[in-house]
């Protein structure tokens, strides 16, 4: 029997994906990826016995801290908007999870992610609930051993899977939050943790006019609260070594370059010659554009042939050849 490593939180998607791997034939172990919270961590163990699977326990506190939650406080004080599912996934889950297959000799890892693979490539999920955006920086090794079992459902089909299969969890809700800031207050949780930015100036026309409560609170495309000129003001561009933001109008956000580092191909890229390809600058569903993309040397410079709305330092830009994933960089 084929074996399969699965992500295994013990919520809704990772259980349907375990009743969907079984009866596809894989004998199915769960990896219940722990970061110190008892009361989830006994709920998965509850779940996977009421499905029938092995689950293995790893501590992976150490390696989120080092990969994910100390570059994600950095960045907050670089003055970008960094997205920690897309720094995680790479270097913390898929990493887990194929050194976990290797120790126990399964070819194959899964996760509940509503995207599609197939040939080692990873394409778009449904339109409602894509998930592609954020396994842009899966390394082409992960991708080439990924399944990904609610590729082609909507979440109002997979919950009724659950009903079907009778989980236990089949209403449990969604969890939204970063895993590592339950309470989502992320200023609080890096406050904690080191010295946060003071005070500082919102520029507009080049002109102070007003006071901000420190660039971490902050992200390019956020409306400023009330109106100047009547008109209402939008967050541009934020300036770590001035402590400074500054702030436009709603038309002014809109870029139509686009230069992303450290790009991460998860197809075959010809290298400083512009290549056609769609644009995702955030995990959005309504902003597409097609565009022309020039890599070079782990740079993309990309020309939308529409514009894009406040693309923000640290974000992804994510390239698509129609629903396939070409792969990403950060956000210039």
């Amino acid at each position: 029997m084929k074996r399969v490593v699965l992500g295994f939180s013990g919520g809704v998607d990772s259980s349907v994906c375990a009743e969907l791997l079984k009866r596809d034939g894989y004998e199915v172990f769960g990896l219940y990826m722990d970061i110190s919270g008892e009361v989830a961590r006994e709920d998965a163990i509850r779940t996977a016995e009421f499905i029938g699977i092995p689950l293995v326990v790893k501590d992976v506190s150490c390696a989120l801290e080092q990969n994910v939650c100390r570059p994600f406080t950095e960045a907050y004080l670089r003055g970008e908007t960094p997205n920690p599912c897309v720094i995680c996934n790479p270097s913390v889950k898929f990493k887990t999870l194929c050194d976990y297959a290797d120790e126990i000799g399964a070819e194959k890892v899964a996760t509940g992610h509503y995207a599609r693979s197939m040939d080692g490539y990873i394409y778009k999920g449904m339109p409602s609930n894509d998930q592609s955006y954020m396994l842009n920086r899966v390394l082409r090794s992960q991708a080439q051993r990924v399944l990904f079992p609610l590729g082609g459902f909507e979440k109002v089909y997979v919950r009724e899977l659950a009903e079907n299969f009778q989980l236990p969890v089949a209403h449990k809700p969604d969890s939204m939050e970063i895993c590592f800031i339950p309470d989502k207050n992320y200023i609080r949780w890096m406050g904690e943790r080191t010295t946060l930015p003071g005070d500082g100036d919102f520029i507009f026309n080049g002109k102070p006019i007003g006071r901000h409560g420190g660039i971490h609170r902050w992200t390019v495309g956020q409306r400023m609260p009330g109106l100047i000129d009547g008109r209402k003001v939008y967050i541009s561009r934020i300036h770590a070594d001035s402590n400074t933001i500054e702030l436009s109008l709603w038309e002014d956000l809109f870029k139509t370059e686009v230069t992303a580092h450290s790009f991460n191909p998860l197809a075959d890229l010809p290298e400083d010659e512009p290549f056609r390809a769609s644009v995702r600058v955030r995990h959005t569903k309504w902003e597409n554009p097609p565009c022309t993309v020039t890599l070079h040397q782990g740079v993309a410079h990309i020309v939308c042939d529409e514009p894009v709305r406040a693309p923000a330092a640290g974000q992804s830009a994510v390239l698509y050849d129609g629903d396939k994933l070409l792969g990403g960089g950060f956000i210039l």
